[in-house]
């Protein structure tokens, strides 16, 4: 079937992660291009931090806060309170991209007259839209997921793979904060969401001396602020090693994405910054030794352990530095204009 173009949308991404917001950005930017306006309002959880991960969209509009783990939005009376909230929105169509039939539920509590998802269990007695997802692809991957829903519907993806618009004032506020350090900038992504997917203080300590020492340019260390003390630890060991690298841990998002933006690669563990720098189109060196490889982007380039080892503690400096050399290219230094 083919879809006319809607007035108000809204898309619900209950996934909690950045890089759950950063893999549907293809779907995101395809069904904004259905609507009227060319743009979509996003109900998602705070710690996707959508609000300054897609600020400088401009196929974004309002980012709707779903509070479950604080109880706002949880149980029975917590779909009463969001549907209320989409109320106020005036929306005509909504796409669920999750299996979840509480958003169904809320966005027809709310009045919504199209209701798109995908179509699993209960939810399918509350969509508009008689699609389903064929059984291969209920438990399948996110992207997968999504991906099968547009199909169905018609709905080209302009996107072969995410792209993350960057915000003009937060570039400009990491040029003059970082202006003294020489280019290329490097960036170290030592957050992880669980500990099987860190590689640990010693080895990115151990990496930033030995990227000095080739003299391959200044050596950020990007993380949140849950990830201060690891980044405390990681810059003592270097200047105990005579070394230097930047502190850029707890910068504000969109100004994360600004700096990954200007650096020649990402290196790093399994986590939503590996995913914003490659939808940024910067070379992503992802260390992938407790988690699956990432295939959604071509400037994801997956490390794994040596053949026949597991776990991340068994990825080496050394073959770093190699994956380095293959994918980043030669040093060219210069100081930042």
């Amino acid at each position: 079937m083919k879809l006319a173009p809607s007035g108000p949308t809204l898309i619900v991404q209950p996934l909690p992660g950045i890089g759950d917001m950063v893999w549907h950005l293809p779907h995101i930017h395809a069904i904004a291009a259905t609507t009227i306006a060319g743009k979509v309002d996003i109900l998602t959880k705070p710690r996707s931090q959508s609000d300054r991960l897609l600020r400088a969209d401009p196929q974004v509009g309002q980012i709707l806060w779903l509070e479950r783990e604080s109880g706002r939005h949880a149980g029975l009376g917590g779909v009463l309170r969001l549907a209320t909230a989409l109320r106020q929105g005036g929306y005509q169509r909504v796409w669920i991209l999750h299996g979840s039939a509480r958003y169904a539920l809320a966005a027809r509590l709310a009045g919504i007259s199209e209701r798109l998802g995908y179509g699993v269990g209960l939810q399918s007695l509350l969509l508009t839209v008689p699609v389903r997802l064929p059984p291969e692809r209920r438990h399948a991957h996110p992207i997968l997921r999504a991906d099968a829903l547009l199909d169905a519907l018609g709905i080209a993806r302009g996107e072969k793979e995410p792209r993350l618009a960057l915000d003009a004032e937060a570039d400009r506020a990491v040029a003059v904060r970082f202006a003294t350090w020489p280019t290329p900038w490097i960036a170290l992504g030592v957050g992880s969401s669980e500990t099987w997917k860190q590689w640990g203080a010693a080895r990115f300590a151990e990496l930033t001396l030995a990227l000095n020492q080739r003299r391959a340019g200044s050596i950020f260390i990007v993380g949140g602020s849950a990830e201060r003390s690891l980044a405390e630890e990681i810059l003592a060991r270097v200047r105990d090693g005579g070394g230097t690298a930047v502190d850029a841990v707890a910068l504000p998002l969109e100004q994360v994405a600004a700096l990954l933006a200007r650096c020649r690669c990402y290196i790093g563990n399994d986590t939503g910054v590996l995913n914003m720098a490659a939808a940024l189109q910067v070379p992503a060196i992802g260390l992938f030794g407790g988690s699956a490889p990432l295939w959604h982007s071509r400037f994801i380039h997956p490390l794994l352990p040596p053949a026949g080892e597991h776990g991340m503690a068994t990825i080496t400096v050394s073959q770093v530095l190699e994956a380095r050399a293959r994918w980043s290219g030669p040093d060219v230094h210069r100081t930042l204009a």
